[in-house]
């Protein structure tokens, strides 16, 4: 799917726009998936309106919130038995969809893991936004390395993240900028701020690129490439998925979370293609978490030297 030129560029600057990595086949499926999903979030609350961007919204500045159960992930901190998620077989078609895969084979080879840490980030307007919204799902995202919001085992695992579009990104609207790679790639201290983000004295905001792409495009992040999003100062939603891949054998950086073989060349067999099971390992996983210690997913502490 990706040319040499395009392989070449992402090895070169860390990240990568594509275009038209999905069409309607696939995301239409995703959306009314979600309409469904927010209809009966919306049908218990007691609100209505025209659009799934209307009752998203109306439902945010009520106080009532929608996004652990339209989220394709645990989360972070305390899980329960009800801990609300979803794992549906739009999104599953979407995550394993041919093309998608096609992209992350030409960067990570052809034996290709879909990784755990994912994520639905439905963003309303930032003037709708509560004082103390700190979610990077739900608002704006601080400068951070996807390496760096992983636990340590997988800081050698060959990993992408494919940032996909579901509506337009547009600058406005809070599309997603980048520090492209210059020199040497490594690790940069981060703290506890918002959100988990890089210390500030190694970003140069004069040096950041934005990155706007359609609906159904995506945009490629290597693992330790700096990158944030802009607030939407639209008056509409930026909806967008955050998926990563990794090579298949590798610690995926939350080993408490369940991964599967997307694509085996070697090993077709092991491809998980049922969308029930998906939904059943995060189910099981829910219950066992649920009834363990919590385990902490943020490796950074305010006290370290560049956060004091």
């Amino acid at each position: 799917m990706l040319t040499e030129t395009q392989v070449d560029a992402f090895h070169r600057d860390g990240y990568l726009v594509v275009e038209g990595v999905l069409g309607p086949d696939v995301l239409g499926p995703v959306r009314a998936e979600y309409a469904a999903l927010l209809d009966d979030l919306c049908a218990g609350w007691g609100i209505s309106g025209e659009s799934f961007e209307d009752k998203l919204i109306a439902a945010y500045t009520q106080g009532f919130d929608w996004f652990q159960p339209l989220d394709i992930s645990l989360p972070g901190d305390e899980i329960k038995a009800d801990t609300p998620m979803h794992f549906g077989p739009a999104v599953f078609d979407m995550v394993t969809a041919d093309r998608l895969l096609d992209l992350a084979e030409d960067l990570l080879g052809p034996e290709i893991t879909s990784n755990p840490i994912q994520h639905v980030r439905i963003k309303p307007p930032a003037p709708n936004l509560r004082d103390d919204e700190v979610r990077a799902h739900v608002t704006s995202t601080d400068w951070h390395q996807d390496r760096a919001v992983a636990l340590e085992e997988a800081d050698q695992t060959e990993m992408i993240t494919v940032w996909l579009a579901v509506t337009d990104a547009t600058v406005e609207n809070g599309c997603l900028k980048v520090q492209p790679f210059e020199g040497a790639r490594e690790m940069l201290p981060h703290c506890p701020k918002t959100q988990t983000a890089i210390a500030d004295e190694f970003i140069r905001e004069d040096g950041a690129v934005p990155l706007p792409v359609k609906a159904g495009g995506a945009v490629i992040f290597h693992p330790l490439v700096p990158h944030a999003s802009l607030p939407n100062t639209s008056d509409g939603i930026r909806w967008s998925f955050d998926l990563r891949f990794h090579k298949t054998g590798q610690p995926s950086g939350r080993a408490h979370f369940p991964d599967f073989v997307a694509r085996s060349r070697a090993r077709p067999e092991t491809e998980l293609r049922d969308w029930r099971v998906w939904k059943s390992m995060w189910e099981d996983a829910r219950t066992r978490l649920a009834q363990t210690p919590h385990i902490d997913i943020h490796r950074w502490t305010s006290d370290a030297p560049y956060c004091a």
